[in-house]
């Protein structure tokens, strides 16, 4: 903006000898523009582009981008906030005990601990306000506050667009947040990630082609062009750098052009050439005819020279509103004027720091920032782009529409009666978000085929273990109980392995909150399509361990048989997914996530029946039983082993095989068999069947439902974790503060 106070002069890239060759040509690319000429924005660009098949390998150059200028919007937007207050209730560690207590005074103290106490700015469009101070100041609440990140009920004060209070739904499509954090998928290269956020943002209407060559233009916009076939990468995969992560990190939050651009830190933990380079981006897209608004720890030199507008706290409140060429009046008028040669903002830091360990800390500085803002208001003479009139938030984002922003919404009319109740939440409909979502996880685990490749050995070596141990069951009573821990361990198995998918979603989990915090799909639609992607895995598991192990253990039922063998560790695989997924929706700790996963799968383990069948289980532990997930599959697996009734399992004097009689000489069990036939009344030989599969099953306590029924009961489970999941992702991602 033109400075109130003088201004500073940001140094060229051509006098930076000393930044490598790739960082020097980015800087270049960073020329300097008047800070008042608008760059076109992304979606003018697009209405040069048409819809032909040559067009669809173009890719624009915007290298010269500053050549397309338009003259600054008729319609500004200002985002004006008024007195906010936050504060939160902080609980102390030491509580007294119940008899100590005196009436009925609550044996816990609390304290309220104020985050924001009277925060009052606003914020122009085709400007960069940037919020400072020291840890714990009130940076990143403050941007939360803005960005509607704070409940309504806890946030004292209220933010306005233009004059009119903005509501939740509505910010939500006109705005964008970028975290902290990079939170990106790091098998996926630099175009496919901006890709994937135009395929959940930009609209089902607006062509493949425009959508290609609004990433294009955004990649060049972004001076990714250098990386953009390149994987985001991670500790074990080598990718982009860490300037590049942070911009592509913006980039999929602006994709959609948002009129307001919210960041926390984006510079953190960069160098401070990639950081300049990060906000030279931030002042292009303000340049375009955003609000960006951000927080930073400590500028540098050349990044205060980008900045338009400064907001410094102390401890939450506000000491200081500047632009920054403003700074050395400032602390001139205050007393302490800022020695030539120091960096201004290092000076102001350092010096407020110095007065919160001060008695009276920064009230003096308080107050007299008060006094100085009502004076220069009142003597300095401000530009007509200031002084003129603001306009209606409908007007304003009409017309920002009509010159390409917002492009979520562009294909669609701007009601009149513009309101929260309608404005499209969600660009494309569920079935779209569900296929990209699917066709992006299955694209970054096909590039990590070591995490299925893990879970696929594990079932093949548990299956190869298994079937030489249990090799060629007969039908003997051994052979019964072998069938029986086989089936048993088998069932059991298929629920451990799930254990490893945990992982999986815990490291999705930020990146799904990121992406849900401002609608760019559903909860459900992940829920759906993170099914659907499960399947093919779980297929392949069950073919692997059935063919490993089935005709090995010499089970019975031939073709048909395996078939149901086979279906049933389908639905194990599936029950037991789905209950992890679950687990992992409601346990962020991986290692808590495993303890608990291995705990509980270990007690539906011990109540599936096969240690202690159901007719033995005490009354009070019956309800555990029927809960249990391996119960059904393997009720179900014994009754098709044991479903035929022409099978004979204990025959003549094999029935001492089971007792201390075993060692006595056949003969004599011959002669102890005819002695129980003449008591009994009946003739019972050596090839008289004694038990049969029908026998072994009412001894097992497995007869209370049939096969068909335990399948389906098991299918059932599986969905009713995944609605579960469903639900705890609707209540644990929420990105509101209290």
């Amino acid at each position: 903006m033109s400075s109130l106070c003088g201004g500073d002069d940001m140094s060229s890239a051509s006098d930076l000898p000393f930044l490598g060759p790739r960082n020097n040509m980015e800087l270049q690319e960073f020329g300097r523009k008047p800070r008042h000429n608008v760059s076109i924005t992304l979606g003018e660009l697009l209405k040069r582009v048409g819809d032909s098949a040559e067009e669809k390998n173009q890719v624009l150059e915007l290298g010269n981008i500053s050549n397309y200028t338009t003259s600054p919007s008729s319609f500004p937007f200002v985002l004006s906030f008024h007195n906010l207050n936050y504060s939160v209730k902080v609980k102390s560690k030491i509580s007294l005990p119940r008899w100590l207590r005196r009436g009925d005074k609550d044996d816990e103290l609390s304290s309220d601990k104020v985050l924001l106490n009277d925060i009052s700015g606003e914020a122009r469009e085709g400007e960069i306000m940037a919020v400072l101070g020291a840890s714990g100041s009130g940076k990143s609440t403050l941007i939360d506050a803005l960005a509607d990140r704070i409940s309504r009920e806890s946030l004292k004060g209220n933010v306005t667009l233009n004059g009119e209070v903005l509501e939740s739904k509505l910010l939500k499509v006109i705005s964008a947040y970028v975290m902290q954090d990079d939170l990106l998928f790091p098998m996926l290269t630099v175009e496919e990630t901006l890709m994937f956020s135009a395929e959940f943002r930009l609209p089902r209407t607006l062509s493949k082609s425009k959508k290609n060559a609004r990433v294009q233009a955004l990649i060049d916009q972004l001076g990714l062009r250098n990386a953009a076939k390149t994987v985001i990468g991670d500790e074990g995969h080598r990718g982009v750098s860490g300037g590049e992560r942070r911009r592509v990190s913006i980039g999929i939050d602006i994709i959609h052009d948002p009129i307001v651009l919210f960041l926390d830190e984006p510079t953190s933990g960069l160098d401070s050439t990639s950081a300049y380079m990060v906000v030279k981006v931030l002042q292009r897209i303000a340049q375009s005819g955003s609000i960006v608004i951000m927080s930073i720890h400590q500028p540098s030199y050349r990044i205060l020279s980008l900045l338009d507008r400064l907001i410094i706290l102390s401890r939450g409140h506000t000491v200081l509103t500047s632009p920054p060429s403003c700074l050395q009046q400032f602390f001139a008028d205050f007393g302490n004027p800022i020695p030539e040669n120091e960096n201004r903002i290092e000076f102001a830091l350092d010096f407020i720091r110095e007065l919160e360990g001060t008695p009276n800390g920064t009230k003096t500085l308080m107050e007299f920032n008060k006094i100085w803002q009502r004076g220069k208001n009142s003597t300095t003479s401000t530009s007509s782009f200031y002084n003129e009139p603001k306009p209606s938030l409908k007007d304003a984002i009409s017309a920002s529409v009509s010159r390409g922003k917002l492009v979520s919404g562009a294909t669609n009319n701007i009601d009149p009666n513009l309101s929260s109740s309608n404005v499209p939440k969600f660009a494309n409909p569920f079935w779209v978000d569900m296929v990209v979502i699917a066709k992006r996880s299955m694209l970054n685990s096909m590039r990590m085929p070591e995490l299925f490749g893990m879970r696929f050995g594990a079932v093949v070596v548990t299956g190869i273990i298994l079937a030489t141990i249990f090799w060629k069951l007969d039908n003997s009573p051994k052979g019964v109980q072998e069938r029986l821990g086989f089936f048993a361990f088998a069932m059991s198995t298929t629920f451990y392995t799930c254990a490893e998918a945990i992982p999986v979603f815990l490291q999705e989990r930020y990146i799904f909150m990121r992406e849900t915090a401002y609608n760019a799909y559903r909860r459900s639609s992940y829920v759906v399509s993170h099914a659907i992607i499960s399947l093919p895995s779980i297929l392949v598991l069950s073919i692997a361990f059935a063919v490993t192990t089935y005709w090995s253990v010499g089970l019975a039922g031939g073709v048909s048989g395996f078939l149901y063998f086979l279906l049933f560790l389908v639905a194990s695989f599936w029950a037991g997914s789905s209950f992890v997924t679950f687990l992992s929706g409601v346990i962020y700790n991986i290692m808590m996530a495993y303890t608990v996963v291995v705990a509980v799968l270990a007690y539906f383990f011990l109540f599936s029946g096969f240690f202690i069948s159901r007719d033995r289980i005490p009354p009070y532990w019956i309800w555990f039983h029927y809960m249990s997930l391996v119960k059904y599959p393997y009720q179900g697996v014994l009754q098709n082993e044991f479903s035929d009734p022409n099978k004979c399992f204990v025959k003549g004097v094999q029935l001492f095989d089971a007792s201390p009689l075993r060692a006595v000489p056949e003969a004599l069990k011959i002669k102890l068999l005819q002695n129980m036939s003449k008591t009994l009344g009946m003739n019972i030989t050596n090839t008289t069947c004694l038990t049969t599969g029908s026998d072994i099953l009412k001894q097992s306590g497995v007869t209370d439902l049939n096969k068909w029924t335990c399948f389906w009961i098991t299918i059932a489970l599986g969905f009713f974790f995944r609605i579960l999941f469903y639900f705890a992702l609707l209540v644990g991602s929420k990105n509101k503060r209290r």
